[in-house]
């Protein structure tokens, strides 16, 4: 009985840890590997085998069950206080999450990784990128990215981080494929004007948003009006990452 309490413990601390949610990264996932070059799909199948992407994007945070990986979770979120850049910000001497993209874009581009490490490197990437494009995951260092935001979402206890990361894209009902289908239809000059740019500047445009995603005034129940208002940019946002880190992989393995 104990181990099956301490199971679903562990259950529920990865549900409410997760960025995106586990739908929301596999759709990521899934948008770059529909975006993968042929050169790149050659080298991401010999690091990962049978694995796809969408299978990798949540590697990170069900990892977090195991106290031996805690020294990644603060490669999960990047702080730019209200006012400043990442290149005035105060640094996390453990490394944050534009940090930890440069680190393993970096790494994989060597050559010299073991598969083991290359499909770690691979893991991380596809998660971290997703979690870059969660405006919340580029906090203000007031609130813990809205997780000290307490709110009502349809009038059940949540708190605003949850909504972004999980619930605006779980209570659509669509699986990871169907919001694959809904959201890729760019084309080649919209895929090159997104996958232009540094990851700093993409941090920036999710820091951007966050007057958006905090504008509920002193409203605690949040329904229809914010969902309605915000699910375009949580689309985008995805659309985005998927886009992107395709972009990536496609230039680490050309």
């Amino acid at each position: 009985m104990k181990k099956k309490l301490l199971v679903l413990s562990l259950v529920v601390i990865v549900t409410q840890a997760v960025s995106w949610g586990l739908t929301g990264h596999r759709v990521v996932g899934q948008i770059a590997e529909d975006h993968l070059t042929r050169k790149a799909k050659k080298q991401l199948k010999k690091i990962m085998g049978d694995e796809s992407l969408s299978d990798a994007a949540n590697w990170m945070d069900f990892i977090r069950s195991d106290h031996s990986y805690d020294y990644m979770v603060t490669w999960h979120y990047v702080t730019i206080p209200d006012g400043e850049t990442y290149a005035t910000a105060t640094r996390n001497p453990k490394g944050d999450l534009i940090w930890a993209i440069n680190h393993f874009s970096a790494q994989l581009r060597t050559d010299t990784l073991t598969r083991d490490e290359a499909r770690f490197a691979v893991r991380c990437l596809t998660h971290l990128v997703g979690d870059l494009h969660q405006p919340l995951h580029v906090g203000n260092g007031k609130d813990k990215g809205g997780n000290d935001v307490k709110i009502n979402w349809f009038w059940k206890s949540s708190n605003l981080h949850r909504v972004w990361d999980s619930q605006m894209i779980d209570d659509q009902l669509l699986s990871y494929t169907e919001w694959v289908k809904k959201l890729d239809h760019l084309n080649k000059e919209e895929i090159a004007a997104l996958q232009s740019g540094t990851v700093v500047d993409w941090a920036t445009e999710s820091m951007a948003m966050r007057t958006s995603v905090y504008d509920f005034g002193d409203q605690k129940n949040l329904t229809y009006a914010y969902n309605f208002r915000h699910q375009k940019q949580v689309e985008r946002q995805l659309l985005k990452a998927g886009i992107r880190l395709a972009g990536l992989f496609n230039n680490i393995f050309r």
